[in-house]
């Protein structure tokens, strides 16, 4: 069981990435996006996995009192298990490393020893069927719609139907888990993901730069999930 048993099941989840943030005024940021957010998106790197730096630990410390909000670091790290550790300590409330990483298994074994939920990371050339036992042991499931590590990206073509594929091989495994989109969000790829069967979408700067989110946040929560993702185990 974890925090994402509490989360809405019948429409989509709202992620705010706090890349498209204005990175001078974090805590402001996280403060004024939190009404209109089910989580913050936080993407970590170690510089070997993908090459910008991105947060790292004591930033999520330093943003952990200014909301409520669960914290979802996305770890884009080749040995994710020396990383979670702290990001665990700092405040993460769910830590997803990518399948492609060494250890993933470890990693995840890891994260949920601690008491957070772990998620696992799909790039677009990863082999879907290629993580049917991963996905026993994680809590979410985020499928990656763009090149990793890019920002202001076009949605890939195949995104949706991985996305699809993804899902058949969760409902095969009996495994009701959340599915996140993450890269591309945008009005015109929004429904496209949600019929593909997102249970939420990772938004940069469709909701924070918007200059409407209270908007932009209802017409997204708006969407209902056509495979409602059930309980998180």
């Amino acid at each position: 069981m974890s925090f994402l048993n509490a989360l809405p099941t019948d429409r989509l989840l709202i992620e705010a990435s706090l890349w498209s943030a204005d990175l001078g005024a974090l805590g402001a940021e996280v403060e004024r996006i939190e009404p209109y957010a089910d989580l913050i998106h936080i993407d970590a790197s170690d510089t070997r996995f993908v090459p910008e730096p991105l947060f790292f630990p004591a930033v999520v410390a330093a943003l952990r009192p200014r909301t409520t909000l669960p914290f979802h670091v996305h770890l884009m790290a080749r040995d994710p298990g020396r990383l979670a550790d702290a990001f665990a300590d700092a405040g993460a409330d769910l830590i997803t490393v990518h399948a492609e990483a060494d250890g993933a298994a470890d990693a995840i074994q890891r994260i949920r020893a601690r008491g957070r939920a772990a998620g696992l990371a799909l790039t677009l050339d990863t082999n879907i069927a290629g993580v049917y036992e991963l996905i026993e042991h994680v809590d979410a499931v985020v499928m990656v719609g763009t090149p990793l590590g890019t920002k202001g990206t076009d949605l890939d073509p195949a995104a949706p139907g991985r996305l699809t594929a993804m899902r058949r091989l969760l409902d095969l495994r009996g495994r009701a888990v959340p599915v996140l989109a993450d890269g591309g969000i945008r009005e015109h790829t929004v429904p496209a993901l949600v019929a593909a069967g997102a249970s939420g979408v990772v938004t940069g700067s469709l909701l924070l730069a918007s200059t409407d989110p209270a908007t932009t946040a209802d017409w997204l929560r708006h969407h209902r999930t056509a495979h409602p993702n059930g309980a998180a185990l």
